[in-house]
């Protein structure tokens, strides 16, 4: 059962009048006890929402539906006929969306002309809210404008952007399977438009022991969560947090998150104004790493469904040297 809290929603008109430190202080909170928040007014238009919601339900009805019942039917039979462990399985129907350093979508079967040029356009404006937040994390965090979004650059100037698109259908066995398993997210920025009629998206609040808690559905919110890189570069201010989605007997859920990651060849580290002088003295074991970011997510595809902080430990064993 999921824990009843207030869930952190900020309001981005607030951050232009009076009320501006009230919503910064959400936000701070939000990272620091949650990893996750929603906004609301972050200036990408509802139309453009409800069309990536349109046609991203359409092209998995027509094109992708089939395709996962016939998994289903697989998975189903497997644990019950044959009382196979399902428990490392996803019910989820998922495709991948390349933006930078290079797109994809002209490469991608069964999608048309007016989806990608949509999805193009989705991704510029979350392109675009992503960076405006890395700065408002800035502030916040006493970095200077820009900090993160630096902070992330490649070789080439940019981040690694990219969309996955998820489904989310009706599962009769939903004590078997998840829908997604927890896990924290590898990257740095995350944003997500979600179902805002189907719910399943729960964050673990507290850590280890900690409760599980709804990510509410909001029309035209964009939900944000803190991936593992901005725990390092934030020095543990920020936390990534261990997130799932529930499988549900009813109601197909929709999901496309953006993740706002670093370069591949980035240097991820703490960055130096937010490490205190006596951690830098003493280097204590709880200091993060410092490693490439692509050799971060090497490893993390190998153990994505597994607690973060040995990742962390083992970068350091292979921790390139300090500047």
């Amino acid at each position: 059962m999921a824990a009843t809290v207030s869930f952190p929603v900020v309001n981005m008109e607030k951050l232009e009048t009076e009320e501006r430190d009230t919503a910064m202080a959400v936000i701070r909170d939000a990272c620091e006890n949650w990893g996750f928040f929603e906004l609301l007014n972050h200036g990408i238009s509802h139309e453009l929402m409800d069309e990536v919601e349109r046609l991203t339900k359409a092209h998995y009805a027509t094109f992708r539906e089939a395709k996962f019942q016939e998994f289903a039917a697989r998975t189903l039979a497997a644990a019950g006929d044959e009382g196979a462990d399902v428990s490392d399985v996803d019910w989820e129907s998922t495709f991948f969306v390349r933006h930078l350093p290079a797109s994809n979508l002209a490469d991608l079967p069964d999608v048309d002309d007016h989806y990608r040029q949509v999805m193009k356009q989705f991704a510029s404006e979350v392109q675009k809210l992503s960076e405006k937040v890395l700065d408002l994390l800035c502030e916040n965090l006493g970095l200077e404008p820009g900090y993160l979004k630096a902070a992330f650059a490649g070789s080439d100037g940019g981040p690694t952007f990219g969309t996955k698109v998820s489904a989310y259908p009706p599962c009769p066995r939903p004590d078997l399977v998840a829908g997604l398993r927890a896990h924290t997210d590898a990257g740095g920025l995350i944003l997500l438009l979600q179902d805002d009629q189907v719910s399943g998206l729960q964050l673990l609040r507290g850590g280890d022991g900690g409760e599980w808690v709804d990510v509410p559905p909001l029309r035209h919110a964009i939900v944000a969560n803190v991936g593992d890189q901005l725990e390092v570069v934030t020095n543990g201010r920020y936390k990534s947090a261990v997130h799932r989605v529930l499988a549900r007997p009813d109601g197909n859920r929709m999901s496309v998150a953006s993740f706002y990651n670093p370069g591949a060849d980035a240097v991820i580290f703490p960055a130096p104004a937010l490490v205190g002088e006596e951690e830098r003295a003493e280097k204590k074991a709880t200091t993060y790493p410092r490693f490439v970011f692509e050799d971060y997510m090497n490893l993390y595809a190998r153990h994505k469904f597994e607690a973060k902080e040995p990742r962390f430990e083992a970068m350091k064993s292979s921790a390139i040297a300090t500047a």
